[in-house]
């Protein structure tokens, strides 16, 4: 749309269903390409990624032409799709319903990136349920801990 000028930048977080440990490290390079590729393919911008284990976060440069939701979903059913067509795992790989998606603001970037780029390091001293939840603290979004995190099944 002419005339339009935005700057949107999100901070996405999603886990693995259960949060099973099944990303991993020799396949993370090929999965973070892959929704690289999703990203590019819609015209939105991605500044960061980085796989973990049990889940992923991802720095996103928006533009208005599509929803975060809509964007996330195509991410999380694409690279779904990948896994299960490359059979990395021995059983069907989903991801957990949902995602968290906190606003960066520009003079922000390169520090969130780096964060992001750097989910090793700050694993050792914090899991990811407790980054989470303080994520969701600090960007003050209400929540029900008891849904937040399917059980395990």
């Amino acid at each position: 749309m002419a005339n339009t000028y935005t700057q949107i930048y999100l901070h996405v977080v999603f886990a693995v269903s259960g949060r099973a440990c099944v990303i991993s490290s020799e396949r993370r390079e090929e999965l973070q390409k892959y929704i690289t590729g999703i990203v590019t393919r819609k015209r939105q911008k991605l500044i960061a990624i980085y796989c973990m284990p049990d889940h992923t976060h991802i720095l996103l440069g928006l533009k208005p032409s599509i929803a975060p939701s809509d964007l996330v979903g195509e991410i999380k059913t694409g690279s779904t799709n990948h896994i299960n067509d490359k059979k990395w795992i021995g059983c069907g790989f989903s991801w957990q319903e949902g995602f968290g998606a906190f606003s960066v603001s520009h003079s922000h970037l390169s520090r969130v990136a780096n964060y992001i780029r750097n989910q090793e390091l700050h694993h050792h001293r914090k899991s990811f349920q407790e980054e989470y939840v303080e994520f969701l603290e600090r960007h003050r979004v209400p929540f029900d801990q008891h849904y937040i995190f399917k059980p395990l099944e």
